[in-house]
């Protein structure tokens, strides 16, 4: 099989595109806007796989996600299944428009190049937070007025009934990763955003009150809920269900691949903590009438974005996943308290 992949220098991508190489005799052709960077990833593939890839500089934001007319001729015919990860990942208000050109613009420029290509199949990597604020994630299409929580989610609720529109030109199946971390195996992580974006923030401000007075002592409260989980997924498990789709995925089919026993977010603070070696935050419930100090006020600032994960959990019907899953190799996510507690550790030794 012939595979065009956009977003391979990703923290998803390059797993997907390892995977791919190490698993499968496909040729890969690869869509990067940073050459250089691209060029550092193949050198680090599996011996022999320089011969079952090639790089084509290009952008989403741009039409035919700016190939050049003799790559469009290259190509033409010569794709079976495109691959769309490349997206911003970022929740900030202030780049909506931004988040709206890559990850909807891209999208739709994406899906253009697909059927200018004339693939037989098209994957388009969502998130499972389409959901917004709904009480429990269906694999299904959410009503695209669904509001999310952030135009991150806003962008990709789009784009979801945006790919599923194409559905007369080729195949389409949408995959929906919910908070992606480190390998279980090994802990490797290559991210800035989500959870990572989370550790970073408490350990800038563990520094920050580090050069402070009399601190050692003090509690921070972070405005959370007690009872509320995070929904984590290891990399490797999301790169080995899409590379897995690549042969079982069916048309016009939704897919969550999500952590059917989520970990408690006090308990995931308490891993970060042990990992930082800082002992002093404490998740109080939003609905509490609670005077910050101005420390507390900060730290809350800092993380504002990841707020509305921290209030409630999220819950997720993954029944296609393990349909797709069945009688393969990969078993139904069971991650474990101490394999996430590797990874956490594993992120902070980098």
């Amino acid at each position: 099989m012939s595979i065009f992949l956009t977003g391979s220098t990703g923290f998803l991508g390059g797993k997907l595109l390892t995977n791919l190489l190490e698993t499968t005799n496909h040729t890969l052709f690869v869509l990067v806007r940073d050459m250089k960077k691209a060029e550092k990833l193949v050198d680090h593939l599996p011996s022999g796989a320089e011969n079952r890839i090639k790089l084509f500089h290009g952008d989403i934001t741009l039409p035919n996600c700016g190939l050049s007319s003799a790559d469009l001729d290259e190509l033409s015919g010569q794709v079976e299944l495109f691959y769309h990860l490349a997206a911003l990942v970022k929740f900030d208000e202030d780049l909506r428009d931004e988040l709206f050109a890559i990850n909807y613009g891209g999208t739709q420029h994406a899906l253009e190049l697909a059927k200018k290509l004339a693939v037989s199949k098209f994957i388009y990597v969502s998130t499972a937070y389409t959901m917004g604020k709904h009480a429990y994630g269906i694999e299904e299409l959410y009503p695209p007025e669904v509001c999310g929580h952030n135009p991150y989610e806003d962008s990709k609720i789009k784009s979801e009934h945006l790919a599923f529109s194409y559905k007369d030109d080729f195949d389409v199946s949408i995959f929906r990763p919910s908070i992606i971390v480190g390998d279980s195996n090994t802990g490797e992580a290559d991210s800035e955003f989500t959870l990572y974006g989370f550790m970073r923030a408490l350990d800038v401000f563990k520094k920050r009150i580090s050069r402070q007075a009399n601190t050692s002592d003090k509690i921070y409260r972070l405005v959370g809920s007690q009872h509320s989980t995070s929904n984590v997924v290891p990399v490797n498990y999301v790169a080995d269900i899409l590379a897995l789709a690549a042969h079982k995925a069916k048309p016009q089919t939704i897919y969550n691949i999500t952590n059917p026993n989520p970990i408690k977010n006090v308990n995931s603070l308490a891993l970060i903590q042990e990992a930082l070696d800082f002992h002093q935050l404490q998740i109080v419930s939003h609905d509490d009438s609670i005077d910050l100090t101005p420390d507390e006020q900060r730290v809350n600032e800092m993380i504002a974005v990841i707020n509305p994960y921290l209030i409630r959990s999220f819950d997720f019907d993954d029944s296609n996943t393990q349909q797709l899953i069945k009688n393969t190799p990969i078993a139904h996510l069971d991650l474990s308290e101490d394999t996430f507690k590797m990874i956490i550790h594993a992120y902070f030794k980098i």
